[in-house]
């Protein structure tokens, strides 16, 4: 199966920049911020500018992710237990899952992607800015005092969405958004932080994967059609 990611490279390898083959099928191609709509499902979307010149870009300056939860998470866990989850276990997890991103995509991209990590703007960086938004964390790891279990079918769930930018310029070129869950067992298991974090890792190495694939297969074509 072709990665949401890939499909932006075929795209830009064999459609003219002036026009799209699907520009007719109404709901098939859109406008945000210049860029047009490559691909919609029920989770996520792919929006790309269509002139960019994605083999100018050979280091990557990556903002650190910010996270959000998914809308009254709180007040659902602590439904039932009152205080459970407290606001600096939700900034602790945040801040532990923005950093683990940050490490995922870094090993993606540097040592099977071969770029090189920016610390500032330049002709040959590109700047992807991520946020993790819904995040649904089935049962969270509170380091409260006791002996708590917790059983799961699943982890939980988030949605990452990706901007990418002209570093120089600013200038929108990518946008990138899809959900994943991780995977239904079909029966309950104890849950940890430790399985938490195993299950967020998983689901970050696929986005990691994903994006490396489009950033090599976009600068591929674009060698291609120069």
């Amino acid at each position: 199966m072709i990665s949401k990611f890939a499909l932006i490279a075929m795209l830009l390898a064999f459609t003219a920049p002036t026009t799209s083959a699907a520009s007719d099928d109404e709901g098939t191609t859109a406008s945000l911020d210049g860029l047009e709509l490559v691909d919609k499902t029920r989770r996520g979307a792919l929006y790309t500018d269509p002139d960019a010149d994605w083999g100018t870009y050979t280091k990557i300056l990556l903002d650190p992710a910010t996270v959000a939860f998914r809308k009254n998470w709180q007040r659902d866990q602590n439904r039932t237990q009152p205080f459970k989850v407290k606001a600096d276990d939700m900034e602790r997890i945040k801040s532990e899952l923005s950093k683990l991103f940050g490490e995922v995509f870094v090993e993606e991209l540097t040592t099977k992607g071969n770029y090189v990590m920016a610390t500032e703007s330049g002709d040959d960086v590109l700047r992807i800015t991520p946020q993790i938004v819904d995040l649904d964390v089935y049962a969270p790891d509170t380091r409260t005092a006791g002996v708590q279990r917790s059983y799961t079918e699943s982890a939980g769930r988030m949605t990452i969405k990706l901007d990418m930018y002209d570093s120089v310029t600013g200038d929108l070129i990518a946008r990138a958004s899809d959900r994943q869950e991780a995977p239904r067992r079909g029966y309950m298991q104890w849950t940890t932080s430790v399985t938490n974090r195993s299950e967020a890792t998983r689901m970050l190495q696929r986005w990691a994967g994903e994006l490396r694939e489009f950033l090599d297969d976009a600068r591929g074509a674009a060698s291609v059609a120069e």
